[in-house]
């Protein structure tokens, strides 16, 4: 009890004592390996051998992230219960139906040697750190005990961070199949290009929560060929969008061995870069929001198409659950969990690419070493989750895009209904004939000198793309960072980084422009003027202190509910996608009489709201608080701050929220950055929103809060001088 309430408050820790916790005896290392931090707590390895050099970093995420590393795989074993007790235990079986290491042992078996040695080296001090260092007071919060890591979890893990945006939606959709409207409400969701709003039920909004903060659902990447470089050389930045909860789900590591020379980005308990950059190329990324599944009725297959086993599901302070898990030959049948809605009597199965055994950790620790744009570019064959677009830029000057994912085959994709026959052989066969990246499109060198990507429907950048998805993100955000890197004839670090913080959203300009157009026309002209006033002539900021920002939403809050056709659905079509595509166009089809009613109660209901508050930032805020606010009744004891935020659902930098009648928090947004340029090896910028560390009450646990609020970054440089001279503590790891 001591060490948890030990949480609550958690007592100051330096740098230094932190870096004294470190477990630094009985290390399994074949010579001295040296790890320089800086003053947040980044470390920076250079070991003599590429398996000292895992060790170490396993060593390193184990001791600054272990309370995390260990969440993620109670998260992907489908073991929340033994945490939340009976209330995770729906929960549990969803994931434990969703198995995302069923394809571990093909993968393992599979792996070239290079990738067996180094992962389980990683593992391998992963481990001593968790069992020989010091215990991180959530552990007894949670009833936590240290266990040993295994790389089946460490693939586990993986797959879970690569899960499918597009489940939520397509879980939404079948608790309205065979209900009046459905047909409509999707089409309608096929034409806005985005899933429907709202989970089915709690336990689905608790599921959603998850992939939301774990898996890597957005983000923006921008590079920059030397022709529009201020520098010469090709420049790139990337900063991706995923929950706000600290410590971050990235952090910070540069490291040196034979092999491995680079900087950037880590997601604790992996063994790979995901952002980042060596001498020769940078690379980010963002995700392709591809389907890389496939739902399917399998009502029809005969009963020994079903493989069915028993899970027990442990219960913190309960007795254990037993549960159902069955698959067939078009995956797990994910109705039989609770949180899954479905019709009765009709079993659905979830087909996914992260079930099949391809290889993403070998395809990353490839790109790492990769010494060209070409290189870089088929270090990609086998990478299949999460989809995403790879950017990157060489220092030879190449800058180049591709398509990095594993996808069925498609001629193209269902009209009527999102659920495929598992009976039809039609809708099997796409799945016997897999594409990866050298089947997907890919662009280098483009003429105008910009390559941004922003989660977009790849029909907009290559004509001939195949079928890949139905949900894309709007194009507002790609469109704003063309433009933006378009504007400036030589564009330098600082622009780049400028970009990332960009609150304007053109569309929203666009669509408070047509909105005025139709209140004015309203008999007497548009109600309200003086609240409207500051919509006229808005360029879409949204800026935290913009009076503009604030009258839009409150105008749209009431707005978009009232628009919501009568058939089918649970509640307003809210997600961007919807309020671009159809907004104006609903309230033009609306007989006269009734669309003025419709704009003016929008009005009535927008402006006491409007009066109470002054700017945009005043309702939009963000909060840093560590994951445990999730807790019930002492939550709030892990809120460090509040503080209002720009930024919108789709400028570029983003920070999510829905329909908006007054103060609310962000918890989805962009919460790490990275610049590059390729003129120097040290010219490579980060932040993220925390810090490094996880440890409860540690000095680097969310001190990077403040340079990502001012915009700036943290240096980490390439070239050995730079390095000692910026990362002046020093530890040596002996054997």
């Amino acid at each position: 009890m001591l060490p948890g309430c030990g949480a609550l408050l958690p007592r100051p820790i330096g740098i230094d004592q932190r870096l004294a916790a470190l477990p630094q005896r009985g290390l399994a290392l074949q010579a001295p390996v040296s790890i320089r931090w800086n003053d947040h707590l980044v470390p920076w390895i250079e070991a003599g051998s590429d398996a000292d050099l895992a060790y170490a970093l396993g060593l390193v995420h184990g001791h600054l992230r272990g309370a995390q590393v260990a969440l993620l795989r109670m998260v992907s074993r489908g073991r929340l219960a033994e945490i939340a007790g009976p209330l995770a235990t729906d929960i549990d079986h969803a994931l434990r139906i969703l198995d995302f290491g069923r394809a571990a042992p093909a993968i393992e078996a599979a792996w070239p040697a290079e990738t067996r040695a180094f992962v389980g080296r990683f593992v391998e001090g992963l481990n001593h750190a968790v069992l020989h260092g010091p215990r991180p007071r959530e552990f007894s919060l949670l009833g936590l005990r240290p266990e040993p890591f295994t790389t089946a979890d460490i693939l586990t893990i993986g797959r879970l961070a690569g899960a499918d945006i597009n489940w939520l939606s397509y879980f939404s959709l079948l608790a309205e199949r065979g209900r009046p409207g459905f047909g409509c409400r999707w089409q309608r969701t096929l034409e806005a290009g985005t899933g429907t709003a709202g989970p089915a039920n709690p336990g689905q909004a608790a599921l959603g929560a998850i992939f939301a903060g774990l898996s890597r659902a957005g983000s923006n990447a921008v590079a920059i060929a030397p022709s529009r470089s201020a520098s010469g050389a090709a420049m790139l930045a990337s900063d991706p969008h995923l929950g706000l909860s600290l410590p971050n789900l990235w952090m910070l590591v540069g490291m040196k061995s034979p092999s491995f020379h680079l900087v950037g980005m880590m997601v604790p308990g992996l063994p790979i870069i995901g952002l980042g950059r060596n001498p020769e190329v940078a690379w980010g990324g963002t995700n392709l929001r591809a389907a890389s599944s496939d739902l399917f009725d399998v009502s029809r297959l005969p009963p020994e198409a079903f493989a069915e086993r028993q899970v027990t599901i442990r219960q913190r302070l309960w007795f254990s659950a037993t549960r159902r898990v069955r698959v067939t030959p078009q995956g797990p049948v994910v109705t039989d969990a609770a949180v899954v809605p479905g019709r009765p009597g009709e079993p659905i199965a979830l087909r996914w690419a992260g079930q099949e055994p391809a290889d993403e950790i070998t395809a990353l620790l490839r790109a790492a070493r990769a010494r060209s744009g070409a290189e870089f570019r088929a270090s990609f064959a086998g990478f299949a989750v999460s989809p995403q677009n790879m950017l990157y830029a060489d220092r030879a000057g190449q800058i180049g895009r591709v398509t990095a994912a594993v996808l069925p085959s498609r001629a193209g994709f269902p009209a009527g209904d999102p659920v495929l026959d598992a009976g039809d052989p039609a809708a099997t066969a796409p799945w016997r004939r897999l594409w990866d990246a050298r089947d997907l499109p890919r662009l280098e060198d483009p003429a105008d000198g910009v390559l941004a990507s922003a989660n977009e429907n790849p029909a907009l950048w290559a004509k001939d793309a195949p079928p890949i998805g139905y949900f894309f993100s709007d194009g507002d955000r790609v469109a704003r960072l063309r433009a933006m890197a378009l504007a400036k004839p030589k564009l330098t670090p600082a622009d780049l980084a400028a970009m990332q913080v960009d609150t304007v959203a053109p569309e929203a300009a666009a669509l408070a422009a047509g909105l005025l157009v139709r209140l004015d026309a309203l008999r007497g002209g548009a109600p309200k003027p003086e609240m409207l006033a500051p919509l006229r002539g808005w360029d879409g900021d949204y800026a935290a202190d913009s009076r503009a920002a604030l009258v839009f939403e409150l105008l749209l809050a009431p707005l978009a509910p009232a628009l919501q056709p009568e058939a089918g659905g649970r509640g307003p079509e809210s997600s961007w996608n919807f309020l671009t595509t159809f907004l104006l166009r609903d309230l033009d089809a609306l007989p006269p009489a009734r669309r003025e009613a419709v704009l003016r109660d929008a009005v009535a209901t927008a402006a006491p709201r409007a009066a109470r508050y002054r700017t945009w930032g005043e309702v939009h805020r963000l909060r840093a608080a560590h994951w445990l606010v999730n807790l019930p009744l002492l939550g709030r004891a892990f809120v460090l701050d509040s503080f209002p935020v720009g930024g919108s659902r789709e400028t570029p930098m983003k920070s999510g929220h829905g329909l908006v009648a007054g103060p609310h928090e962000v918890s989805f947004g962009s919460m790490a950055r990275q610049v590059s340029d390729m003129a120097d090896p040290d010219a490579n910028w980060f932040t993220l929103f925390g810090g490094q560390d996880g440890w409860l009450g540690s000095a680097a646990f969310a001190d990077q809060v403040p340079l990502w609020r001012e915009r700036r970054g943290i240096r980490l440089p390439l070239r050995p001088a730079t390095v000692a001279a910026e990362f002046p503590r020093v530890t040596v790891l002996r054997p």
